[in-house]
């Protein structure tokens, strides 16, 4: 039910009103001086945003229960029976099943930008989640009817799993665009104010702190749920596909229930209807006068090039707005070769782990590292590492962070180079194991998904959290969707490596994406660092709000 700007002022004044019992006093706003000696924190967060948290727990639940048994799935043929040292169903190859969870990758990140116009101009973010929440679970259905035995025996698996994979990641394509906006949209203040301890200390509360604490919570359980994958590679090893898809299946239920129950709760914005038109006619004035964005305001319009203030149909706001925007959008495209980093631990590093000696334990749950070292590290970093630094006045901001990332990914992938260069020098088969086991421990790869894991903390968190702070009302999924876009040409990059995904050359497209990720990260950081500097002021950029930017680089 969509709520009135009254109503999401009371929700806003009931969220303020439920401050920790130490506080005694708030001021309106910061002064300068503050901003030099005070800490900075994060705000409480608003309880209808932790209902979302739990829907996103849920919808990754799923996905990842059902995309961590893809490679096997695909990959290896049909045991004789089970428990099963390698399990299997389609035995299509390396290639293959490197190819097609690669498009699964790519179509989810794909579809979102569907999700982001219909949630942004028709529909809204929670209609459109329920919807596509239908679409989603049907295609997990047409996955588990065509996992069971005799579908496999018929040949049924390989058509039903590409029918299912396509109309699954149009569901998530609907709600991934939108869960996260949604989440962020339950916290209503937009400016930062000064708070008073019992203690008599004194903190400044800032949007900026309360983003990233939600956005590492939101992230935090996403991979609780991914946990999920442990449960369903264990499930395919032992007894088969069909009980390995039906867990997730069934865990989705709880995801509509909860978004149908919460519908009331949910602090929602209307769409506002045909936002990339308003956004054409900005970009069509820019070209004809010829100058940078800010003279395309109305106010500047009317007086420096009176003769196109007719077709102004936006207001100064939604200029700055939009300024923004853009430049959130060049920071992204760094984006694509870091998640060809991150894409490797659900294709190749499976593999991988598959030639090497995993005990009892499936070759496809080493996955699993990764969320549980996210598990570990995140509350650490949230708790711990950023309000340190706040504390001694070196916040981390964004690109700050995101280079962080990148570095750690570049890291994550010439280790991977190392232990691959390291099997091909293990008996018995050493650069030709094709899928067979040498005497090399597994363990190996920890490390692997680890420094993936950390790398996630900095860069894709961030990410999030960026694309949503720098969005316009009126385009948060859209500016969403966006970001989430930049995987599917991370998937692309990984099609163009599909050849080289094969022994003995994997040490060497290993080294290839470290080199890539590396030199991305060092231009990255020359290119956007300075936006940092601008980063509060910025954010400041709200309708309702007189707020001076700082004219930094415009476009």
């Amino acid at each position: 039910m969509l709520q009135t700007d009254k109503s999401q002022t009371s929700e806003s004044s009931d969220h303020i009103s439920e401050k920790p019992d130490y506080e005694e006093s708030i001021s309106e706003e910061p002064t300068e001086e503050d901003w030099q000696t005070l800490p900075q924190v994060s705000d409480s967060i608003p309880k209808s945003a932790f209902l979302v948290i739990l829907i996103e727990f849920c919808e990754r639940f799923t996905y990842y229960g059902l995309s961590g048994p893809f490679q096997n799935y695909i990959q290896n043929p049909d045991p004789p029976s089970y428990p099963a040292v390698l399990p299997g169903a389609m035995g299509k190859g390396q290639q293959v099943a490197t190819a097609l969870t690669t498009f699964f990758q790519f179509w989810c990140y794909v579809t979102p930008v569907l999700g982001a116009v219909i949630a942004d101009q028709y529909w809204g973010k929670y209609k459109t989640i329920l919807v596509f929440s239908f679409i989603y679970f049907a295609g997990l259905v047409v996955l588990t009817m065509t996992s069971i035995p005799q579908a496999i025996a018929s040949n049924a698996a390989f058509p039903g799993f590409i029918a299912s994979i396509i109309i699954i990641g149009l569901g998530t394509g609907g709600i991934k665009a939108n869960v996260s906006p949604l989440v962020a949209e339950q916290y209503k203040s937009r400016t930062a104010y000064v708070k008073t301890l019992k203690n008599n200390k004194r903190v400044i509360v800032t949007p900026q702190a309360t983003y990233q604490k939600i956005f590492n919570m939101f992230y935090w359980g996403i991979n609780i749920g991914s946990l999920s994958a442990i449960a369903t590679t264990t499930l395919e090893k032992n007894i088969g596909f069909w009980p390995a898809y039906l867990l997730p299946t069934l865990m989705f239920i709880p995801c509509v229930i909860i978004v149908l129950a919460g519908r009331k709760l949910y602090i929602q914005y209307p769409p506002r209807g045909s936002v990339f038109i308003e956004a054409a006619r900005l970009l069509k004035v820019h070209h004809r006068i010829k100058g940078n964005l800010n003279e395309c305001k109305p106010s500047i319009l009317a007086v420096k090039h009176p003769e196109y203030a007719h077709l102004a149909t936006w207001d100064d706001v939604f200029v700055d707005e939009f300024r923004r925007t853009l430049k959130a959008c060049v920071v992204f495209c760094w984006f694509p070769v870091y998640w060809l980093c991150y894409s490797q631990m659900t294709n190749n590093l499976v593999s991988m782990a598959g030639t090497m000696l995993t005990g009892n334990v499936p070759n496809d749950i080493m996955q699993n590292i990764n969320p549980l070292a996210l598990i570990i590290t995140i509350p650490i970093m949230d708790s711990f590492v950023y309000p340190g630094l706040r504390r001694m006045g070196l916040p981390m901001r964004p690109i700050a962070r995101i280079t962080c990332g990148f570095f750690f990914a570049a890291v994550a992938m010439g280790y991977s180079a190392a232990i691959q260069a390291k099997i091909y020098q293990t008996p018995p088969y050493y650069d030709h194991p094709d899928g067979r086991k040498n005497y090399i421990s597994a363990a190996y790869l920890i490390p692997s998904y680890v420094l993936i894991a950390i790398s996630e903390v900095f860069a894709s968190i961030t990410g999030l959290e960026y694309a949503y702070k720098k969005a316009p009302e009126s385009m948060k999924s859209i500016v969403m969707s966006m970001y989430l876009l930049t995987n599917c040409f991370g998937s692309v990059l990984a099609f163009t490596m599909v050849s080289v995904a094969v022994d003995p050359k994997l040490t060497w497209m290993y080294t290839g994406i470290c080199a890539a990720m590396f030199t991305c990260t060092i231009l990255f950081y020359i290119t956007h660092h300075k936006a940092d500097d601008t980063d509060v002021a910025e954010d400041a950029i709200h309708r309702g709000a007189a707020v001076a930017v700082e004219e930094v680089n415009p476009i």
